[in-house]
């Protein structure tokens, strides 16, 4: 995997290295009423029906007004994911984009695909057994490194030594392999750091539920032992600060996300959250539909790097904190303050300087 400098890039950044990239030869008279598959993981992520889908359609429309997109959301299914693989075949689908739920079981249908001369498009979550015609994903391993190591910046600031504490990880899916990536940064970020990791879970279906189940043990366990929780996402880590919320721990030990959602931001302006990270899905599901554009022209896209074998287009984001988030979130307009304001949110967003 190519190494990159991990550095803030916001949305006009990324639009202009997908335009320098792959966007810009996508426009190819010769594709015209070809039908593209988007199949996405679940539903518990709500970027992929607030973000990614609409962020794909919306570019497939520019690039071919007459092409197909055929949308299915497996719900965290697999064995209802390889039914839509095949149905979206079925239907006349050239090219699939697959954001896979197991990413072990993903590889037959790769290869079956590729077998009737389809092309695969490994989206967000890397293929690792079987190589896909390309993949495009923001830097799962740069983002789990990146929170963690925000994490144990702020710890330092704070002079908050490790004695005999530590920290929580939680993880995202053990069937993901971007799960994976995140978790193998998050121990990159976190080995050397001098604060101990306490326990690790490895979150089934990325559920908050489940996340927010395991944190109350935890919490439980060790006390005020826990010096601050890596997780993997916004999901897994609103699981972990409800379950100190509902310990009665107060206030909530440092925890950190992934996705920029709506809630987690709210948490970041309640104080309750420390980081997250901001990658508008609409970047990505851009860039895969230019790929799948160029394939069905019967082009090579242009890749910046491999992964697992698979020619691979990574985009680096940012991490966000109360510091930031006017500026890496408002003033970016990937929320509003409106949004972000409302009701007890009101009041922190005034320190932090958001909206009137």
């Amino acid at each position: 995997m190519t190494t990159y400098s991990w550095k803030s890039a916001g949305l006009a950044a990324l639009a202009l290295a997908l335009l320098s990239g792959s966007a810009a030869v996508a426009q190819n008279a010769k594709v015209s009423d070809a039908t593209v598959a988007f199949l996405m993981p679940d539903q518990a992520s709500t970027r992929y029906e607030q973000h990614d889908h609409p962020g794909f359609v919306a570019e497939m429309t520019k690039l071919c007004s007459t092409c197909k997109v055929l949308y299915q959301n497996a719900d965290a299914d697999a064995s209802r994911q390889q039914q839509q693989f095949n149905s979206v075949i079925s239907q006349g689908a050239k090219v699939i984009v697959l954001d896979p739920v197991d990413s072990t079981a993903a590889a037959s249908l790769v290869k079956a695909a590729q077998s009737q001369g389809i092309k695969v498009i490994a989206y967000d979550r890397p293929i690792p057994s079987t190589p896909a015609d390309f993949y495009v994903s923001f830097d799962n391993e740069g983002i789990g490194k990146a929170i963690a190591e925000s994490l144990v910046a702020h710890l330092k600031s704070k002079n908050i030594e490790a004695g005999d504490g530590g920290v929580l990880q939680i993880n995202g899916s053990p069937t993901d392999a971007a799960a994976g990536l995140i978790k193998k940064g998050i121990h990159a970020g976190l080995d050397n750091s001098g604060y101990p990791i306490l326990a690790e879970y490895d979150t089934p279906e990325w559920a908050p539920p489940k996340a927010q189940q395991w944190a109350g043990g935890q919490i439980t366990r060790f006390g005020k032992k826990i010096l601050g929780v890596v997780a993997a996402n916004d999901g897994t880590g609103g699981g972990a600060v409800a379950a100190f919320k509902a310990a009665g721990v107060d206030p909530v030990p440092p925890v950190t996300g992934n996705d920029a959602t709506l809630a987690a931001l709210q948490l970041i302006i309640a104080g309750d959250q420390y980081n997250t990270i901001s990658k508008p899905s609409e970047i990505v599901a851009a860039a895969a539909a230019n790929i799948a554009v160029q394939l069905l022209a019967g082009e090579t896209p242009k890749a910046e790097t491999t992964l697992y074998d698979t020619p691979s287009q990574l985009f680096v984001p940012a991490v966000v904190t109360a510091e930031n988030l006017k500026a890496e979130i408002v003033d970016k307009k990937i929320a509003t303050a409106e949004e972000l304001c409302s009701g007890r949110y009101a009041e922190g967003c005034k320190k932090l300087g958001i909206g009137n």
